[in-house]
């Protein structure tokens, strides 16, 4: 497997064709292979800050996959995947506290199990290679889990006529063969029968008021 995508641009998302070069990179490192994503820290700042926060916190370090399947999805995210067999995996989230909201400046909040209000601000829709965050179906419920897209899943879209409401924050710009490879590994009850870990998440390219302040 591959740890870049053959096209040297990342693919369009519906309704923001063009990638924003000031936008902050996550480079993901796992078992399985690394891959990149554009965070849309422009149009969804709130879930993108939340997003580095954990990263940079090394919340996600050790975690593994916990649902892949095949022309759907990757999920990822749950703490208590750091136990690749944990029948608590899908369930849980990041603890209460606060960030920082990296396009505000303003101080955001996770509360009632970590969670984070919905972001419907941007119509980017759950396209191939898109991030997206998971919830547990009722408004306000999403905290660190996300799953990634491998394929058209427009009817997840907050803006779409259905019940689920999942708004994207980010695109996968290298390696979304890497992605495409994860679905497909075999799985048992949707979990990867070899764990699949989350090595590290490194961000660069932050908005210089994200930056530590030299003295």
């Amino acid at each position: 497997m591959g740890c870049s995508s053959s096209s040297p641009q990342p693919e369009a998302v519906p309704g923001n064709p063009n990638p924003n070069p000031d936008n902050p990179v996550a480079e993901f490192e796992t078992t399985a292979g690394n891959f990149k994503a554009e965070l849309f820290l422009d149009r969804t700042p709130l879930t993108a800050s939340n997003f580095i926060d954990l990263a940079q916190s090394g919340f996600y370090n050790g975690i593994h996959f916990h649902r892949v399947i095949p022309g759907f999805m990757n999920q990822f995210g749950c703490p208590h995947a750091k136990d690749p067999k944990s029948k608590r995996a899908g369930t849980g989230g990041p603890p209460d506290g606060a960030f920082k909201n990296l396009k505000t400046g303003s101080q955001e909040k996770r509360s009632n199990g970590g969670n984070i209000k919905d972001e419907f601000t941007s119509k980017d829709s759950n396209a191939p290679g898109t991030l997206s965050m998971a919830n547990v179906g009722a408004p306000n419920t999403g905290g660190s889990q996300f799953f990634i897209n491998v394929a058209n899943n427009a009817n997840l879209d907050w803006f779409s006529a259905g019940s689920s409401k999942h708004p994207v924050f980010a695109r996968i710009v290298e390696g979304l063969d890497v992605c495409e490879e994860i679905s497909k590994v075999p799985t048992e009850d949707d979990n990867p029968v070899e764990p699949i870990k989350m090595i590290s998440i490194t961000i660069t390219g932050l908005p210089a008021s994200a930056q530590p302040v030299k003295v």
